[in-house]
């Protein structure tokens, strides 16, 4: 049982680590390099492939989660068990700070590098539309919420199976393509919390909606997904004492 929960736990760290590496560094490595930078979509891209690789990689040991707010949303949904909420929380977010260490360590390796925000996430003057508090909130809220939506679904009884990591990893994709001039896109707590941690100031001041906001979309898709996807016991017994007092077409 140990071993399993150790198991687990390796995975949840890499599968954050690689998110947080391979998403905030395309951000703060290539997304405005001369000439050749990649973008937005370049580092929507690179989101939605992280998540997509590490889902293949280790996502059969620790179910791939990745993000505080997905454990917390597939524990609403009852697809997560209550002792693996807390170490699952804590090694995604050691996971996603070891990742931002590497990558300033990287980044500082150029001479007169200048960290800036270091792919923070903010809202206001540090959201990089200059978009507000409220806007913020409902971006980071809806588009966690239709995160886990798209997470249970496609790893819901009747979906097709060994897909799930695509439509996961695509569609956090599109979220960046949604958000990025918003909020530069969380939907997960973890990833806010590493580079805010090097970035200091202001960007730590604002950490409290990112963590808020995609909790509280997360874990109102879980309750729907339980109500989607898996009816309660409850509801399964209203259902069938309901045709069991209907009047039965041959009498």
């Amino acid at each position: 049982m140990q071993n399993d929960m150790l198991r687990r736990l390796v995975a949840e760290f890499l599968g954050t680590l690689w998110l947080v590496l391979g998403g905030c560094g395309s951000a703060v490595l290539s997304a405005a390099f001369p000439e050749l930078g990649i973008g937005f979509v370049g580092v929507a891209f690179a989101f939605g492939l992280t998540v997509l690789t590490m889902a293949y990689a280790v996502g059969h040991i620790s179910g791939g989660h990745f993000n505080p707010a997905v454990t917390l949303g597939l524990w609403s949904a009852g697809r997560c068990a209550n002792k693996h909420v807390l170490p699952y929380i804590v090694v995604q977010v050691l996971g996603a700070v070891c990742a931002a260490a590497i990558l300033w360590f990287i980044a500082s390796g150029k001479a007169g590098w200048v960290p800036n925000g270091f792919a923070s996430n903010g809202y206001g003057n540090l959201s990089p539309g200059q978009y507000s508090l409220g806007a913020a909130f409902v971006t980071e809220l809806v588009l966690t919420f239709f995160f886990l939506l798209i997470i249970i679904g496609a790893t819901s009884k009747g979906a097709a199976t060994g897909f799930a990591g695509i439509p996961i990893g695509l569609g956090l994709t599109l979220i960046h393509l949604i958000s990025i001039p918003v909020t530069n896109t969380s939907v997960n707590p973890a990833r806010s919390t590493a580079p805010a941690l090097f970035a200091g100031g202001e960007y730590i001041g604002q950490l409290w909606l990112f963590w808020l906001a995609p909790i509280a979309g997360a874990m109102i898709a879980g309750a729907l997904g339980r109500l989607l996807y898996e009816p309660s016991t409850l509801i399964d017994t209203v259902i069938e004492e309901q045709r069991s007092a209907s009047p039965d077409p041959g009498d």
